[in-house]
């Protein structure tokens, strides 16, 4: 097999002919957001438009740059012009435009250009680095997302890809990479927060020979994609860091498990894990040492507590989703019985540029003891959703209204709901608390995966916490009792409220119910399903208030009947805020 050297060389060579070759390189953002916002759709154009002029161009696929409200993004990289020039929320119909003015004569079309990224300025158009979406922020999990394809290992491997695996395979032993690690303090991305240094440690003294890194991209939390997106936008960033993990661990195996139905991350994932072991990166001996290391992807079912890094390890072995009982944990007795470690996609994408660069430069980033970045996925009543990779230690007001544009339309923002859920829900109040899962925790909120969901002042926090403990009723497994039938007594109780038809000392039931819940159920789908109530009633006391006392929805939102008929168990998506 070819050495990293060799590989390495190959790929700058193809680099160099995409991006000074004699052919225009055309990049399209095709992840989620793009394809929601119609990229097939013009991909399919631009290829017959050019073909119908007899125009030669590479056209590739890519990951988001973050600025999803601009989708679907297609630039344009002309020969000799060192610059990418972007054309934003671009149709089939702008196509024909785009291919005559700016690929065959270099002139600016009329609209749709949304800027350049680049050393050399391209006349008529402003510096893209420049927008606030784009230039707040500071990207490691998502550094070459919408910059290179996701199927082609080569463009990884030309903009550093392997490299951190590389220094760790042939400069450092496995207890240099867990310190490194430790001393970056990285902190789980998936919600818990836990060290990622501290984890990893824990498999070492495991028994091998096999040893499993698992890798959770379950994420079911609504409003939360940045997984996903890393998986479309760049795969071969987690294999490295995953065989970064197993290096570390002296684990043989890893398995990167992913809900079914999600084929962009799938197809994605798979490819990429079939061209690693193509080029030799995968397999055994890799880079010509003694570490071997297998990959494969697993697939479950639509199962929100599949997240739950046990209940992860049933639906691998082909079980049902339902956590175990603790001890033993899992790097002693993990999936099928052997010592395995579980990390979220986001934690194991840090880990390549923490090893190439090290835990200080890692460290300087953030506040506090959230140090690098965080993935906000930005949704609801905002001016410019998208996914985001922040400094840790940016107010949220900072990334609504700055990043985000504020709320649109006139009207106020009211509410913020954040780490999915079974998160927390915030007053406009709360916007000068920083991102940082401590300060956040301690607000009555959590960052979680980091899905960010933004509420107007037509939101009713009833309406909203009703539509949260709804989902989280029906994602429970049922294996525990308090979960089981707790969520099932908060549902009913919002219900009432919602229909303002609560009754006397409802409030202080729910309280009583979630107290139990916290305390005795056997996972956190459980012991947080009482969050988003309780910080609701925190921040929003008045709108429970309303429903209660005077028997009426300060908004408007809580109309019509709610429960569902019974032996039946209600839909996430029947309750939607608003809904008649």
């Amino acid at each position: 097999m070819p050495t990293y050297e060799e590989i390495k060389q190959t790929a700058e060579e193809r680099w160099k002919d995409l991006t000074e070759g004699p052919e225009p390189w055309i990049r399209v953002c095709s992840a989620m957001c793009g394809h929601a916002a119609g990229a097939r759709e013009a991909i399919t154009a631009l290829r017959n438009a050019l073909e119908s002029r007899g125009i030669t161009a590479r056209i590739d696929e890519v990951g988001c740059l973050g600025v999803c409200y601009a989708d679907p993004l297609v630039d344009v990289l002309r020969p000799g012009t060192g610059s990418r020039l972007f054309f934003r929320n671009v149709t089939p119909d702008d196509i024909p435009a785009i291919v005559d003015s700016y690929i065959e004569s270099g002139e600016l079309p009329d609209d749709k250009v949304f800027g350049y990224l680049g050393e050399d300025p391209i006349d008529g158009a402003s510096d893209l680095s420049e927008v606030t979406g784009i230039a707040r922020q500071h990207r490691i999990a998502l550094r070459n997302a919408g910059n290179i394809a996701p199927n082609d290992i080569y463009q990884y491997i030309a903009n550093g890809g392997y490299a951190g695996l590389h220094k760790a395979l042939t400069q450092m032993e496995p207890d240099d990479v867990i310190k490194e690690m430790t001393d970056s303090g990285l902190r789980g991305r998936g919600g818990a927060a836990f060290p990622t240094g501290i984890k990893w440690s824990f498999m070492v003294g495991s028994p091998g020979p096999r040893k499993y890194m698992l890798c959770n991209c379950e994420e079911g939390d609504p409003g939360a994609y940045n997984d996903k997106g890393i998986l479309e936008s760049d795969p071969h960033t987690l294999l490295e860091g995953l065989m970064i993990g197993g290096y570390a661990t002296r684990a043989s195996n890893g398995i990167v498990f992913i809900r079914h139905g999600h084929d962009g991350p799938i197809d994605r994932t798979e490819e990429a894990i079939r061209q690693a072991y193509e080029v030799g990166i995968l397999g055994e001996n890799i880079f010509g040492t003694d570490f071997s290391f297998d990959i494969e992807v697993a697939l479950t079912g639509e199962s929100y507590v599949a997240g739950e890094e046990t209940a992860l390890m049933e639906a691998i072995e082909g079980k049902r989703s339902q956590p175990r009982f603790r001890p033993p944990f899992p790097a002693a007795y993990g999936v099928w019985g052997y010592p395995s470690t579980i990390n979220n996609v986001k934690t194991y994408s840090y880990a390549p540029e923490i090893i190439s660069r090290g835990a200080e430069w890692f460290s300087s980033i953030g506040v506090n003891r959230s140090t690098g970045t965080a993935i906000i996925c930005l949704n609801g009543n905002i001016e410019y959703p998208g996914l985001y990779e922040v400094p840790m230690g940016l107010t949220l007001g900072e990334v609504v209204n700055e990043i985000g544009g504020g709320v649109p339309d006139g009207k106020e923002l009211k509410l913020l709901q954040t780490g999915g859920p079974l998160g927390g829900v915030l007053s406009a109040e709360s916007m000068s608390i920083h991102i940082d899962f401590d300060e956040m925790r301690d607000a009555g909120a959590i960052l979680g995966s980091g899905g960010i969901i933004v509420g107007d002042q037509d939101v009713c926090a009833v309406d909203l916490t009703r539509v949260l403990v709804a989902f989280c009723q029906f994602e429970s497994c049922g294996k525990c009792f308090p979960c089981r039938l707790g969520m099932e007594h908060l549902l009913e109780i919002t219900e009432r409220i919602a229909r303002c038809e609560s009754k006397p000392g409802d409030l202080d039931l729910m309280r009583s119910v979630g107290n139990t819940m916290e305390a005795s159920s056997l996972c956190g789908h459980g012991q947080l399903g009482f969050g988003p109530i309780r910080s609701a009633l925190t921040h929003f006391e008045a709108d429970f208030k309303a429903h209660i006392e005077e028997r009426r929805c300060p908004t408007g939102s809580c109309l019509g009947p709610r429960i569902a008929p019974k032996n039946t168990r209600p839909y996430a998506h029947d309750f939607v805020p608003g809904a008649s």
